[in-house]
């Protein structure tokens, strides 16, 4: 499989435009395809074994800058610690920047979409204002910024161990057909951990640590056939009995593998026959209404790091990364 992407940073955003000194980013979502949590490490976080996937929904960020000799930030958004504004200031790069977000990830629904957020900003600012950005320094401002940012420099299909910061690439999945579900159901994090009560010490904890499908296999077998878990429905689904028949109704409605993304409360659905997705949506948004199922599609490393080439115009044959401004100084 490799070794290890070090405790990568990067970001997931497809941006849309860029004329002249300001851009418009896209800021991609991700699933976990499997999630398990092990032990309680002695710095209180907990030691993950995940499999993060990007998915095709987003944000939309817009980026315009002007040469100043002092960091200015203007962010039109109502959202209370936001990462774009901490992620711009870490990058302390001169200028002054407006930037706008359009929010289309539900928030708190275990997606990703403010570690995303965060990622996208750390890789257009430098593009934007010319900034040569050493790999390894985005990867150390990102790792101060959350545990799911890493991933977000990746994109595609991942293993993430440690704190999800330890970061495997695997091989790329088909681009299945997807549903995602957001209940807007209000699932606390810690309060999820706290519920599982996983021992605390320096051993890791063994136990259902191994998949029983390879992961590097997933690509070669059908979604019905992988042995993906979450252990937070363990804890989730007693306390929300609605995420429980949500996860059932999806596979009702034909979805080869359903789960819960991260700690909640979004549910996902991967489907094989894009029909049957299409109809799962019909049938789905007339229980939870439109702003509550989204119609995906898993997008894979390849899809991912293109778009961000395109979208940034960056110089380069596309196997440099992260992409530089060709007036990178």
């Amino acid at each position: 499989m490799g070794g290890p992407i070090a405790t990568i940073k990067i970001l997931a955003c497809v941006p849309k435009d860029l004329v002249g000194n300001s851009l418009r980013l896209r800021s991609l979502a991700k699933i976990n395809l499997d999630l398990r949590v092990l032990r309680k490490r002695p710095d209180g976080y907990h030691d993950l074994r995940t499999i993060f996937q990007t998915v095709s929904l987003s944000d939309t960020i817009e980026i315009a800058y002007k040469p100043s000799r002092r960091l200015t930030i203007h962010l039109d958004s109502d959202i209370p610690g936001n990462l774009i504004d901490k992620a711009a200031r870490l990058l302390n790069i001169p200028g002054t920047f407006d930037i706008r977000l359009t929010k289309r990830i539900p928030m708190g629904g275990g997606l990703g979409g403010g570690s995303s957020n965060a990622a996208a900003t750390l890789l257009a600012i430098p593009a934007l204002t010319n900034q040569r950005i050493p790999l390894e320094k985005l990867v150390d401002l990102a790792s101060q910024l959350g545990s799911d940012v890493p991933f977000f420099l990746l994109g595609g299909t991942a293993l993430g161990l440690d704190r999800g910061t330890e970061l495997y690439p695997l091989p790329d999945l088909k681009p299945y057909p997807a549903i995602l579900v957001t209940p807007g159901i209000h699932v606390s994090t810690p309060e999820a951990y706290n519920a599982l009560n996983r021992p605390t010490g320096d051993q890791l904890t063994t136990s259902n640590y191994e998949p029983t499908t390879p992961y590097w296999t997933l690509p070669t077998t059908p979604p019905s056939s992988w042995t993906c878990c979450n252990d937070f429905e363990t804890v989730v689904f007693p306390r929300h009995p609605q995420l429980k028949l949500i996860k059932g109704k999806l596979l009702k409605l034909g979805a080869d593998l359903a789960l819960m993304s991260g700690s909640g409360s979004t549910l996902f659905g991967i489907f094989t026959n894009r029909f049957e997705r299409d109809s799962a949506v019909v049938s789905l948004k007339e229980n939870f209404g439109n702003d509550k199922v989204f119609p995906v599609s898993l997008i894979s490393r390849g899809v991912y790091r293109s778009l961000w080439w395109r979208q940034l115009r960056a110089q380069g044959d596309g196997k440099t990364w992260p992409p530089q401004s060709r007036y990178a100084r």
